[in-house]
């Protein structure tokens, strides 16, 4: 490829990443002011993580056609859609909350809307970036999606803290639905390239279906991997699904510490996104991957524990940072071991994988701590007495407890992949996709 033609599919990245940065600082805005809004209504962990589990559910049973879809059909278009899909259905929340009709059950039905669009856009994207740019830039492409998220990470909570006693969910919708059209106008003026078909495109739609699962089968090293990042992400999930609850519980519904620990997290996954893009990530990505998991699973431990502001910003800013070069290197090693033709059905079938580990983690999330670990550091708790002076009392101990138990998990999972020479050896052992005979 040369310079010029270099230059101008990363120019083009770029535009659509840009796009894709506004949008996730409308969407982020939106979803942390819902998620008050349902804490100030019910005050229940378990409603907030029904919103996410919603959101998930259409999507698994969605993605292993998604997959096929997007291996066949025009990407650009599918990325339109799902982004057409969202700003119409926040217009949709507008309207029943301007006429007080909006109840927590429409926010489970548009996040199921939203959620099987969104996997189509999400596929249509991860399977172009390896067509767009050359193969030594897959690197900072993953981390310049971390910086897209955790840059977005880092206004909107602001944005919808201060905002949503300002101009309320109105006007934060409002903010929403502009943001979703420039990323609509970034996509429509920008070619996406096509990849090329081959016999491992059958003409049977409904067997190409489950040709992402078959060939993860077939490549023990990337299944291997996928394994290790299905159990990380399982703890992770459980933890984050309480995340809210568990800061808003300890400061007395406090959105601007809320704010300000979201911000730190962004500037931590900023940060480690920049030293990627800076300096290219570990040289040995495995390593990389599994050192990430150990850094995100000890600052998380000392995140439960405390219980104060001043004391969470530190590991909340470290633990974005390793997520973000974590999986910055996951992303690439990806980006490059697969072929571009086939990236939708085995990006999907991966995603399929990781959302069932998602679902079943926030599904278990609320319960597991609305009926479990809160009853047990209330007055007159099982472990109120022996534990509640590590974790404290009430709702916060009870969460703290169930998050820092997953927060050894994920410290475990990254330890324990060192023991595995089938994943330590993968990049050696599995060929580039751009190195393969075809």
């Amino acid at each position: 490829m040369s310079k010029q033609s270099t230059n101008s599919s990363l120019r083009n990245f770029l535009i659509i990443w840009l796009g894709q940065l506004v949008s996730g600082i409308g969407s982020q805005m939106t979803g942390i002011a819902l998620e008050i809004w349902a804490w100030s209504i019910t005050g229940k962990a378990t409603t907030l993580a029904l919103v996410a589990f919603f959101s998930l559910l259409p999507s698994i049973i969605i993605t292993p056609i998604s997959g096929v879809v997007v291996d066949r059909f025009n990407r650009k278009l599918l990325m339109m859609l799902g982004d057409t899909v969202a700003v119409l259905t926040t217009i949709v929340l507008l309207f029943l909350y301007i006429n007080n009709y909006l109840q927590i059950w429409h926010i489970y039905v548009a996040a199921a809307f939203v959620g099987t669009f969104g996997q189509f856009q999400y596929l249509a994207y991860s399977a172009s970036v390896s067509l767009m740019i050359p193969k030594q830039h897959y690197d900072r492409a993953s981390s310049l999606e971390f910086l897209s998220s955790h840059s977005a990470i880092i206004i909107a909570p602001a944005l919808a803290g201060y905002f949503y006693k300002l101009i309320g969910l109105v006007g934060i919708w409002l903010i929403d639905i502009s943001t979703f059209l420039v990323a609509i106008s970034s996509i429509f003026f920008i070619p996406i390239p096509q990849p090329v078909q081959t016999e491992e495109n059958p003409d049977n739609f409904w067997q190409d279906v489950g040709y992402g699962l078959r060939y993860l089968n077939t490549h023990k090293n990337l299944l291997f991997l996928l394994a290790a990042n299905l159990l990380f992400m399982f703890a992770h999930n459980i933890g984050d699904s309480l995340y809210i609850p568990m800061i808003l519980s300890r400061t007395g519904n406090d959105t601007l510490v809320l704010g300000n620990l979201i911000i730190a997290a962004g500037f931590g996954g900023v940060t480690g996104a920049l030293l990627v893009n800076k300096w290219g990530n570990f040289q040995d990505k495995v390593r990389g991957i599994l050192l990430g998991m150990i850094g995100v699973g000890l600052t998380k431990i000392v995140f439960g524990l405390a219980r104060t502001m001043w004391v969470w910003i530190p590991p909340q800013f470290l633990c974005s940072l390793s997520f973000t070069i974590s999986g910055s290197a996951d992303n690439a090693i990806w980006l490059a071991k697969v072929a571009p033709n086939v990236q939708g059905r085995v990006f999907a079938a991966r995603s399929l994988l990781l959302q069932l580990a998602s679902a079943a983690s926030v599904l278990i999330a609320g319960p597991l701590a609305d009926n479990l670990f809160i009853p047990a550091f209330s007055q007159g708790g099982s472990l109120v007495g022996i534990l509640g002076g590590i974790f404290g009392t009430g709702a916060g101990g009870g969460i703290a407890m169930l998050y820092v138990i997953c927060a050894v998990c994920m410290f475990l999972v990254g330890l324990a992949g060192f023991n595995f020479p089938l994943l330590l050896n993968l990049e050696k052992t599995v060929p580039d996709h751009d190195e393969v005979a075809v």
